[in-house]
């Protein structure tokens, strides 16, 4: 699971459309699919209920979008920490120091 694709899948929650999520993350939209379709396999779940005016989110989706946003807060605080605003992180890369 990368950055990525939880922030499309965050900005499609926020724009209520995947082109919308797409321009706003300076991406095309069929990139977007792809991001969203990599997470969804990842899962095992469908996110959204995709339709022409836009995406709604699943039941499943409603579920991740907390946990979602929460890790993309912690990657935040991370490179604000350590100065690596540029850089993008996989989820396997955040280790909790236990």
């Amino acid at each position: 699971m990368h950055e990525r694709e939880l922030r499309a899948f965050v900005a499609i929650v926020e724009a209520g459309r995947m082109d919308y999520a797409a321009t706003s993350l300076g991406y095309s939209q069929p990139a977007i699919s792809y991001q969203i379709k990599c997470l969804e396999q990842q899962l095992g779940a469908r996110l959204f209920f995709r339709h022409p005016d836009g995406a709604q989110l699943t039941p499943e989706g409603a579920m991740v979008l907390p946990s979602a946003r929460a890790v993309l807060a912690l990657l935040d605080g991370i490179k604000e920490v350590t100065g690596r605003q540029t850089r993008t992180a996989t989820v396997e890369e955040l280790r909790v120091a236990g």
